[in-house]
């Protein structure tokens, strides 16, 4: 009986797991529909016309793609440009707004090669390797993120000198990858055998 049960719950735990990353699926999908009808019921609201409202999304739509399109070929648009001059005349905002705006660029690659780059470091002692993004070098200095599982986004900011780091081969994507999945995701399994103890 204790045998049978231990296995249910064993199967219970898997199925749980196997389940997780569709209702995290589902969640952002819920989120985004959810974003998008509030949205559009407050444009009606105040159009009070189906037309204006579709003729509203569709120009607004129009916008984006130019703007990305601006930004793909010139690395700038004149909207975003103007956007930036307004709000880094304004305090506190502007320190919040530049910030996002770079870790935003870095994981978006628009940034340049350095901050694209992931390492291993001996992180919190000796012998314990951990992968961490580059977010800035200075000489022999870098700065780097050290992410912690499965919620890559928070972590610590460290600075390390060159010679404390091994480089590795895993891009921005499959470094966070591995984060959220605890490790199971690990497609440069090799790098960790030329790890030193």
């Amino acid at each position: 009986m204790k045998a049978l049960i231990k296995k249910l719950l064993n199967d219970f735990l898997i199925g749980i797991f196997a389940v997780i990353p569709i209702v995290i699926v589902l969640q952002i999908i819920i989120f985004v529909k959810s974003l998008v009808s509030n949205l559009f019921y407050l444009v009606y609201g105040y159009a009070d016309s189906y037309i204006y409202t579709v003729l509203f999304f569709a120009v607004s739509f129009i916008i984006l793609v130019s703007i990305g399109q601006k930004i793909a070929k010139e690395g700038r648009s004149w909207v975003i440009a103007g956007f930036d001059y307004i709000i880094e005349r304004i305090p506190f905002l502007n320190t919040v707004y530049r910030v996002m705006k770079k870790v935003i660029n870095m994981f978006a690659s628009r940034e340049p090669a350095a901050v694209k780059e992931v390492v291993y470091v001996e992180y919190p002692k000796e012998g314990v390797w951990v992968p961490a993004y580059v977010t800035n070098r200075l000489n022999d200095k870098y700065v780097l993120f050290i992410p912690t599982s499965p919620n890559p986004t928070s972590g610590f900011t460290v600075i390390v000198d060159k010679s404390k780091l091994i480089k590795s081969t895993m891009n921005i994507e499959e470094a966070s990858s591995f984060i959220v999945s605890i490790g199971v995701d690990y497609g440069k399994a090799i790098e960790a055998s030329h790890l030193p103890q």
